[in-house]
């Protein structure tokens, strides 16, 4: 039990970068009742577009000084390939059959990742990413990886700006009627089409956030890294209720904290020695999502952040 502070810290770490992916599953089911689930590759091509910015900076410049530009490349990789998923694959297809929209972007996620593979070089194999130098931070009770300052700090400066945005601003209110009532807000003078790219827009750029703190935790890349990250966004989404923004950053950290907690402490538990360690990590993740559809099919707040507006 000495470790539980050290395993609560890093679930909550987990928790926040499951949580800045899924707030974009979430932006746009709740406009306009979408699953992207490109998304993943999207988190994916935001942290190669940070990695690229690295690579055309002179050998031995600080990564204090080049993580402002690795964050602007890739915030504009990954948003560059949502709006123009948008634009060209999903807004063709709007007011079509719900299945084609799905369809499509299963086959965009396949695309974007071969894409990837195909044309990034040396992207066949992970690629490193600069890290943070220095050993871990001691606080007390737990430790945390320089690596993990970045997400620790922008977690929490993230959810806040989309909070007073969306609260606070024309745009933001524009996105809460179009999310209640698309035909409605459009009678009102509001440009749906510019509020659903948007969306697209800001949930690309928090992926990108999150593919950096990735990498800046992992200590690397590849391409087939927005496949799991993903899905396990999805399930936040899910678990937090499909379309509320608060609700995504809740169900990342309970899937960040459950996924800690299983890998860390179930096989003590009588009869699952089996399934403790590392290996049943993602395993436990949709364990937690098939018993929330369960207990609580509408997640765990359930309503959507328009609703309560």
């Amino acid at each position: 039990m000495h470790d539980l502070p050290q395993q609560l810290a890093n679930g909550l770490i987990l928790g926040a970068m499951y949580g800045l992916i899924a707030i974009g599953y979430t932006m746009v089911y709740g406009i306009v009742q979408l699953i992207n689930f490109a998304h993943g590759e999207i988190f994916m091509i935001g942290g190669f577009g940070a990695l690229a910015a690295w690579l055309l900076l002179p050998d031995g410049t600080s990564i204090a000084l080049a993580l402002p530009l690795m964050l602007l490349m890739g915030m504009m990789a990954s948003v560059l390939v949502g709006v123009g998923a948008e634009r060209f694959a999903y807004r063709p297809l709007r007011g079509g059959p719900r299945l084609a929209p799905l369809i499509t972007a299963i086959g965009l996620s396949i695309a974007l990742q071969q894409a990837i593979w195909a044309f990034y070089p040396d992207a066949k194999k992970a690629r490193p990413f600069p890290q943070i130098g220095g050993g871990p931070i001691d606080l007390g009770p737990f430790s945390v990886q320089r690596g993990e300052l970045f997400l620790i700090a922008a977690a929490p400066i993230c959810m806040i700006t989309l909070a007073l945005f969306v609260a606070k601003s024309r745009t933001g209110r524009a996105m809460q009627a179009t999310s209640q009532d698309p035909d409605t807000a459009k009678l009102m003078g509001i440009n749906t089409d510019r509020i659903i790219v948007t969306a697209f827009a800001i949930g690309a750029a928090f992926a990108a956030i999150a593919a950096i703190a990735h990498g800046l935790k992992y200590g690397q890349v590849e391409f087939k890294m927005g496949f799991i990250a993903g899905l396990k966004a999805f399930t936040a989404a899910v678990l937090g209720g499909i379309g509320n923004i608060y609700g995504a950053m809740i169900g990342g950290l309970v899937l960040g904290l459950s996924e800690a907690m299983a890998t860390a402490y179930i096989e003590f538990i009588p009869g699952m020695e089996l399934f403790g360690g590392g290996a049943w990590k993602d395993v436990w993740a949709f364990v937690l999502l098939i018993l929330v559809l369960l207990l609580r099919p509408q997640g765990l707040l359930g309503e959507r952040v328009a609703d309560r507006a």
